[in-house]
């Protein structure tokens, strides 16, 4: 089965990314892992996206979809892969359909975990991390035993800059703009699904079983 998983930031999906990859035996293969192992290995590609990393610029699309083919025409991927965080832009899905078809491959579906922007907002915003053993908390979901204090060490719980309520709204209408047009062309080619993800972990997992029975 092969599925790529989207969503914003704080719906969950990495969550489910590995539920769903345990259950049907199938990597889950992220952008940043693909990137990593390539430059482990050494190939040519992966040098090439080292160099562009280093220099803290983007690894261009050529390079990262050559990284893509190669890890899709590994062996653990002969029943299924479950991919995060790629694509991210049309012309990256286009590409990756041009691949599969070369690898006699197809997508299977899109599952669209979904949450509304204001419920995003307060997952993200509710984020607690202890400065010194690095638990994370949630101040509605995962709260510690005592306010502000890690029950590990009893060390003080800080919100990350990019926990704080202004950068998590530009971050989400970043992501947003950038993920609309990918759910509008997986929409047209009728893989996508869409998944309500403001519910519980074990709901949603339950809903996303029951997709990939049909």
């Amino acid at each position: 089965m092969n599925i790529i998983l989207m969503g914003l930031p704080g719906a969950g999906k990495g969550t489910q990314a590995d539920k769903i990859s345990k259950q049907h035996q199938i990597p889950h293969i992220s952008t940043g892992d693909m990137f990593r192992l390539a430059i482990k290995e050494g190939t040519d590609l992966g040098k090439k996206a080292k160099e562009f990393m280093d220099q803290g610029e983007l690894v261009p699309d050529e390079v990262t979809i050559g990284i893509v083919k190669e890890r899709l025409a590994k062996d653990d991927c002969e029943n299924g892969f479950l991919l995060d965080g790629f694509p991210r832009t049309i012309a990256q899905a286009e590409a990756l359909q041009t691949l599969l078809a070369g690898l006699q491959k197809s997508i299977d579906y899109v599952l669209h975990v979904d949450v509304p922007e204001e419920n995003l907002v307060e997952r993200l915003t509710g984020r607690r991390i202890c400065q010194t053993c690095g638990a994370t908390y949630h101040v509605i979901y995962n709260p510690p035993k005592q306010e502000g204090i890690c029950d590990n060490d009893g060390s003080e719980l800080i919100q990350r800059e990019d926990d704080q309520a202004e950068t998590v709204k530009t971050r989400l209408e970043v992501n947003i703009k950038q993920m609309q047009p990918l759910l509008d062309f997986y929409h047209e080619k009728g893989y996508l699904v869409k998944v309500d993800g403001d519910q519980g972990i074990d709901q949603v997992f339950q809903d996303i079983k029951s997709i990939l029975k049909k």
